[in-house]
């Protein structure tokens, strides 16, 4: 599917069937999705991003916050630009929480949030900023070897293994995308300081399903940036086997099947 761009956002769409719109995380592109795309387009309309600032999307303008706050303005304006009045939201890290910001804005059908930043007390923690800038400083670094490195296993391990649980799933040339996205990120160090200093609040009211999903392999947000104190009272709570921060190579099926099921409201869950 070709790429399309409005009010600077690059975008695609494919599949048929009620909107999805699919939110990456910091330093990352709409190809991360790839692993899910052909189970999700079987039932939905998929809208795919870049978030303002990352691969092909433009910087937000002057007076957007570099954020998940103001991303989440910016793809309500998409939904408006290309006809929607909402679509369901699904997102991963940074993805996850603009997701539930967009869900702030009326403009989700529902939310399902994966390993979603954000829940954090009052900042981002240390531990978190010093893992991607230090992974965006190497990448950068290193950018003329990183094609080598991750044709082996043993390559994909030590650089992916703090997104990824299994990176040895990983094909070599997802890998390399993945790596050469992030450290090529024009956005990157502006977005990831006004980011850290933000965090998710105000979010008891939301109306619409949402579902918080975390891999039990995840290395990057420690259990005190999990907070639930502001998210609505009805957000289920869910565990991906196996799966790391950015699990859509972990388990594909899995992750698919965890958005599919997000739409629904609690009473069409079957108990377990």
């Amino acid at each position: 599917m070709a790429t399309t761009k409005a009010i600077g956002v690059a975008f695609e769409r494919r599949g048929a069937g009620e909107p999805l719109l699919l939110i990456h995380g910091t330093g990352g592109s709409r190809s991360h999705w790839t692993p899910v795309l052909d189970s999700l387009a079987a039932q939905r309309e998929l809208i795919l991003v870049d978030l303002p600032g990352h691969a092909e999307s433009d910087p937000p303008l002057e007076g957007i916050p570099h954020t998940p706050i103001g991303y989440a303005r910016v793809l309500a304006d998409l939904l408006t630009e290309i006809g929607l009045d909402s679509a369901h939201a699904a997102g991963n890290s940074v993805g996850g929480w603009t997701a539930l910001e967009l869900a702030k804005l009326g403009r989700a059908r529902s939310v399902v949030a994966i390993a979603p930043a954000g829940l954090w007390p009052k900042r981002d923690p240390w531990r978190c900023t010093l893992q991607l800038s230090s992974q965006y400083r190497l990448g950068r670094l290193f950018a003329p070897l990183v094609p080598s490195l991750m044709r082996s296993d043993l390559g994909r391990t030590l650089l992916l293994r703090g997104a990824v649980a299994k990176p040895r799933q990983m094909p070599a040339a997802a890998a390399v995308e993945m790596a050469t996205t992030y450290a090529r990120t024009p956005g990157f160090r502006a977005h990831l300081a006004a980011t850290r200093r933000e965090r998710f609040r105000d979010g008891q009211a939301i109306d619409v399903p949402v579902v918080i999903a975390w891999g039990d392999k995840d290395r990057l947000i420690p259990a005190k940036a999990r907070r639930r104190d502001e998210l609505p009272p009805h957000a289920r709570f869910v565990t991906l086997p196996g799966c790391g921060h950015s699990p859509m190579w972990d388990d594909p099926e899995l992750v698919a099947a965890t958005i599919l099921d997000g739409a629904k409201r609690p009473s069409q869950v079957p108990s377990a």
